[in-house]
């Protein structure tokens, strides 16, 4: 069974305290910490979503040795994509410039470079991609898969400290050192959403320009609204992977070892999975409803009302829109049974205890769109690896959510081996030393002010050398990315 042999993150060293951003905005720390996170990275005035891409990338291969010419497939998974075009064969025009700085082959001509796009779930659909070329045609080769993001929202807006830049790298392998990734017992759930969270090109028009070049990828998007859709992806996702499981449906909750999903900010995880398993109690047997009956009675939540309301058919999110509901929980009966079981038995072992690895070094890398999952999966692998904790054989559940909206529920088995290739992973080196932005810094590097900040010096990474502006009859250019590679900073090779 093909999965996953190596992981690799790339960040941006320019980071945002939400403790700083509290202070700036007038808003409750306490809240923040608890329900979002402590920091999030900023792409940097040379950086691109296809920069921070080849970044990670390059990590990977270095890593683990990988030799370039064995690569059949490098897949990209991102909602952030400036071109609308070419894809992953931007980055890898950029892995070959550093390659041969370094004396080393190029990718094969073969190589195919499909880029994914479905919101955050773009990674996941590119992994599902790659294990699918590795069980057929290209079981003898590797196969790379990038999430690369920048996750940026309006100062000012519900989602301002909700944003994030970053990617991860992933190595893909017939034989696997980390994850057997059990794609015949995947449950997939996709519905159309309308106004969930969306990025329409109209949103371009009229766009100030900015110093550094760059458009302003700010989405159109409801926040409640989209909470309630992300539980309801996820629910039926998990249905249809229940419905492949041979064991009763509340079981496969109790039974799986660790839960990573997709975080667009620390709470929302906690609340969707916790939600599942009471939608799989409810849809479940005499057992499975008298289990949520005891649940209701701790909470003081009246058992009828919470089963009328998840027991049965799912809400119609579209005509909630058209209904003018779109503002509200379409779940208000078992958000209240949530809230009164936070301290509960029922949500340290349900909750707590499956979504606790590598969830506290996330709360430093904010929303990361595609690359969110992977780089929690990262996380728990470098945790389990310090605390010397034994995953062998452990049970995996991944569950991917993209906007508008579609979820995929992934059950994975931890290699035996995993500790040489989990030592391999570079998440603190990632994370690295940082520079703290002020707040003028900050909204000058939002807004596209670069040259309010001086740029952190590039070292053994890709930069945007230059942004294309020539539009004559026999040569254009206009907005296309050239870039450079810089090693000990000095730039080596440019892609142009």
């Amino acid at each position: 069974m093909p999965g996953i042999s190596g992981l690799a993150l790339y960040l941006p060293p320019y980071r945002v305290q939400l403790a700083d951003w509290c202070e700036w905005n007038d808003q409750s720390w306490d809240k923040i910490r608890n329900v979002v996170g402590r920091s999030f990275r900023m792409r940097g005035p040379e950086q691109s979503v296809y920069t921070l891409a080849a970044n990670a990338a390059w990590r990977l291969i270095q890593a683990y040795d990988i030799d370039p010419r064995d690569i059949g497939y490098l897949a990209l998974g991102t909602e952030s994509s400036s071109d609308n075009s070419a894809g992953s064969v931007i980055v890898k025009g950029m892995l070959d410039d550093a390659l041969a700085a370094h004396r080393m082959p190029a990718m094969s001509r073969e190589c195919e470079v499909p880029e994914y796009k479905h919101a955050c779930l773009g990674g996941v659909y590119a992994m599902k991609g790659a294990l699918r070329y590795l069980a057929t045609d290209g079981a003898t080769r590797k196969a790379i898969v990038i999430c690369s993001d920048i996750a940026e929202y309006e100062r000012g807006s519900s989602g301002e400290p909700t944003q994030g830049a970053g990617a991860v790298a992933m190595l893909l392998e017939a034989e696997p050192q980390l994850l057997h990734v059990d794609l015949a017992g995947a449950g997939s759930a996709s519905d159309y959403r309308m106004v969930d969270f969306r990025k329409p090109f109209a949103r371009f028009r009229g766009q100030p320009s900015r110093i550094d070049g760059q458009m302003q990828d700010l989405p159109v998007f409801n926040g409640r609204y989209s909470t309630s859709c992300y539980i309801d992806a996820t629910r039926h996702a998990m249905n249809a992977l229940l419905e492949r499981q041979n064991e009763r449906r509340p079981d496969y909750f109790h039974r799986v070892d660790a839960v990573f999903m997709h975080r667009p900010y620390h709470k929302m995880p906690a609340s969707g999975w916790a939600m599942a398993y009471l939608f799989a109690l409810a849809e479940g047997d005499a057992a499975a409803r008298a289990e949520l009956r005891e649940y209701c009675a701790q909470a003081e939540v009246d058992y009828d009302a919470v089963l009328a309301e998840i027991g049965g058919a799912a809400p119609d999110m579209r005509e909630r829109v058209h209904a003018g509901l779109s503002g509200d929980d379409a779940f208000p009966k078992a958000s209240l049974l949530l809230r009164g079981l936070r301290n509960s038995d029922f949500w340290q072992t349900m909750v707590n205890d499956k979504l606790s690895l590598g969830s506290e070094m996330m709360r430093d890398l904010g929303n990361l769109y595609t690359a969110a999952l992977p780089a929690w999966l990262a996380a728990g692998f470098v945790q389990a690896l310090r605390e010397k904790a034994d995953l062998d054989g452990q049970r995996w559940l991944a569950l991917g959510y993209g906007s508008g909206d579609a979820a995929e529920a992934v059950p994975m088995q931890v290699a035996g081996n995993w500790r040489d290739a989990a030592a391999r992973i570079n998440f603190v080196e990632a994370l690295g030393d940082p520079l703290d932005l002020d707040q003028d810094q900050y909204v000058a590097l939002h807004d596209g002010r670069v040259a309010a900040l001086d740029p952190v010096p590039a070292h053994d990474e890709f930069v945007v050398d230059a942004i294309g502006e020539r539009d004559e009859p026999d040569f254009r250019d206009v907005g296309i990315e050239y870039y450079r590679y810089v090693a000990n900073g000095h730039t080596l090779n440019r892609t142009r």
